[in-house]
């Protein structure tokens, strides 16, 4: 599917060259699908990017990217698909999670959250900041989140708010949101991974 879905963003960039957002949409996915083999462990077990290993990226495919994007951003005309490839970008070209540029990303997505909103886009933005300057300022950006009932069973939600918690040191709170997490998901291998989370709480 990712293939196929790389194969029909080159041909709607070829057919639409001038297009700034069709470019981005292209890029964000060569961005993202080039982490594709560090995804994973050998026993099929989801992987962080924090512990993702990067000589496992696809550097042609990245490269290819980055220079789509430039492309993309050389018209502009920004969109959301540019800026969540940017966002990729910057990902992709550090070194390490620690050596990301976090304050740019977040201004990225407070860019995004302006112009396409989203209970998706606030989540990644509360882990950026909890990356760049505090998770406690972080939880902040997601306490209006834990009031929509539209999210109540939203795990994405109740997993970023446990990670969260845990590096406030608020073992009770990480705990219980992580427990709401695991009863949440559907894939059993997410499930693994976060009961494994959990279990490093004591």
């Amino acid at each position: 599917l990712c293939d196929e879905a790389l194969r029909l963003a080159r041909l709607l960039a070829a057919l639409m060259p001038d297009d700034a957002e069709t470019l981005g949409l292209l890029a964000l996915l060569l961005l993202t699908d080039a982490r594709r083999a560090a995804r994973t462990d050998a026993a099929d077990e989801p992987v962080s990017l924090e512990d993702q290993d990067r000589s496992r990226w696809d550097a042609g495919q990245l490269a290819e990217g980055v220079g789509v994007l430039d492309r993309a951003l050389r018209l502009g005309r920004p969109g959301p698909y540019q800026l969540q490839a940017a966002i990729a970008a910057l990902h992709d070209q550090a070194p390490s999670v620690p050596e990301t540029d976090w304050p740019q990303i977040v201004a990225l997505y407070t860019t995004l959250e302006r112009i396409d909103p989203s209970p998706v886009v606030t989540i990644n933005r509360a882990v950026a900041v909890a990356h760049a300057d505090d998770p406690h300022a972080a939880l902040e950006l997601l306490a209006p989140l834990e009031h929509d009932e539209r999210l109540v069973r939203y795990q994405p939600l109740h997993a970023a708010r446990a990670e969260l918690l845990r590096r406030t040191d608020d073992l009770a709170g990480a705990r219980a949101a992580y427990l709401q997490a695991i009863a949440l998901t559907d894939n059993a291998r997410e499930r693994a991974a976060l009961v494994r989370r959990a279990a490093t709480l004591g």
